[in-house]
């Protein structure tokens, strides 16, 4: 018997993604328009613009059609007003394309919103997969007191569209906080698409 070939692998430890082929990182001063609060948003600028809100280490193999993206990201506990921390949220450039997140860690939420504005949430805790179908815009909020963390695994030929939030002017809901939890909140400046 032949010894097998060595090939890419992936190790998740407790410090992120061993054999990532990139990182990235967002501060809170690349997170600007995101919040409803921005005086809120403006104060907290003033004190921690550098402060990394999330980070996400990936391994990207190809981009080819048949070829996955897997990768880990890292969202912080904090809130902007009474908005919990989020990531920017995309939608897939090939809007056919769909993605998971597994939570590893933490109490978050997937936010995902349909082309028609219609809103459909995934409370995120450890074991729980989120799928993201097709055609469904996407976002991870944590509404919880330590860092969200999830596996996320997509086709490697999806792409991303950010703009598509900034177009409307946000996604039609805000995660706000409330007495011992969360609630969805209308996004009052939000242009139907």
């Amino acid at each position: 018997m032949s010894e097998p070939l060595p090939g890419p692998g992936l190790v998740i430890t407790p410090e992120g993604l061993r054999g990532r082929t990139g990182r990235y990182e967002k501060r809170l001063s690349d997170l600007d328009g995101l919040f409803a609060d921005a005086e809120a948003f403006a104060a907290r600028l003033e004190r921690e613009a550098d402060r990394v809100i999330y980070h996400v280490d990936e391994f990207r193999p190809s981009t080819e059609t048949g070829d996955l993206i897997t990768g880990i990201s890292t969202l912080s506990p904090g809130r902007v007003g009474a908005e919990f921390h989020m990531t920017r949220g995309h939608i897939h450039a090939k809007h056919d394309r769909t993605e998971i997140y597994h939570c590893l860690s933490g109490h978050g939420l997937m936010l995902m919103e349909t082309l028609d504005g219609q809103t459909v949430v995934t409370e995120l805790r450890p074991g729980v997969v989120a799928y993201v179908p097709p055609v469904h815009i996407h976002r991870s909020v944590n509404v919880g007191d330590e860092d969200l963390v999830t596996l996320f695994c997509y086709p490697a030929d999806a792409g991303q569209d950010y703009e598509i939030i900034a177009r409307s002017r946000g996604m039609r809901h805000h995660v706000v906080a409330e007495a011992g939890g969360w609630r969805l909140e209308e996004n009052p400046g939000y242009v139907p698409r």
